[in-house]
């Protein structure tokens, strides 16, 4: 049986109000309410003939996609363990991407040549880290929507006018509309040597971000040493009610030693709140 038969009259799920996301997203910002079925990126925007799924397979490449003959309209390849988004074959055929809860860290340069007709691409929760590193996307002339939701790369300052500056053909980012004022906005702040330089900083710390690094890991587990055994009898031994028993449980879980609790002080406390003043709100 060919590829294409299997999922031949599937379609990609509406929202729950009978319009596409796409259609939704012409006037604005989508609402929680309007989210289709699915995964976190089911505002998915197509209603396409066919579409093919590779999600939740673990899968740590992208290769092999020759086999499916160009055939679909929308490929799924959420919740896999996927770090580059590149190994491409041509595919004129496919419009939209699903991407979300992967490990991407990177994306390959010259897709446009592979994806000539992407319209819609979810990165939504993966470890994009570097504004710099969306810098490939801009190639493709074709992508209108464009979400890259939950990776550390939205915390950065100026996330939202960067992609604007850098993408200019998207139109709906992260599910909100780009406004006429945003583009103005980032075009003022792009420009001349000012705007050049800024760019130019942003590129040099790309350059020398190693893409996985501090990402987490599966390290072996070592298990308590036998200190931590004796402090967890020890206050397991003391422990004389209820909500005594239930505070050590908490800790336990948490990766905490009872009697040997870190104490955050203010100096945490203030490094904290510039942490949130320092990460911008989107709009």
């Amino acid at each position: 049986m060919a590829l294409g038969a299997a999922f031949a009259g599937r379609r990609v799920p509406l929202l729950p109000s009978g319009r596409s996301a796409a259609a939704a997203g012409a006037g604005g910002e989508l609402s929680p309410g309007e989210h289709g079925p699915g995964h976190p990126c089911s505002y998915f925007t197509g209603n396409y003939r066919e579409k093919k799924l590779y999600g939740g397979y673990k899968i740590p490449v992208i290769e092999n996609l020759g086999a499916t003959l160009d055939q679909f309209d929308a490929i799924d390849f959420s919740d896999n363990e996927i770090r580059k988004l590149d190994g491409f074959p041509l595919l004129r055929r496919l419009k939209t991407l699903l991407m979300n809860n992967n490990r991407i860290c990177r994306i390959g340069e010259s897709l446009e040549q592979a994806l000539p007709s992407l319209t819609e691409l979810i990165l939504t929760n993966n470890n994009i880290a570097e504004l710099g590193e969306l810098d490939p996307l801009s190639s493709i002339k074709s992508l209108t929507y464009l979400s890259i939701l939950r990776n550390p790369v939205t915390n950065k300052k100026h996330y939202r006018l960067y992609v604007i500056h850098k993408v200019p053909q998207v139109r709906v980012l992260d599910f909100q509309k780009v406004k006429l004022k945003e583009r103005q906005e980032a075009e003022k702040m792009f420009k001349g040597k000012r705007g050049a330089q800024l760019a130019k900083d942003i590129a040099r710390r790309t350059k020398t971000f190693n893409p996985g690094a501090g990402l987490p890991t599966d390290k072996k587990k070592t298990g308590p040493s036998p200190g931590d055994v004796e402090a967890i009898k020890t206050a397991i031994a003391n422990a004389t009610t209820l909500a005594e028993v239930e505070r050590l449980k908490g800790l336990l879980q948490a990766g905490q030693i009872p009697g040997r609790e870190r104490k955050s002080g203010p100096s945490e406390e203030a490094e904290e709140e510039m942490e949130e003043d320092a990460v911008p709100n989107g709009s």
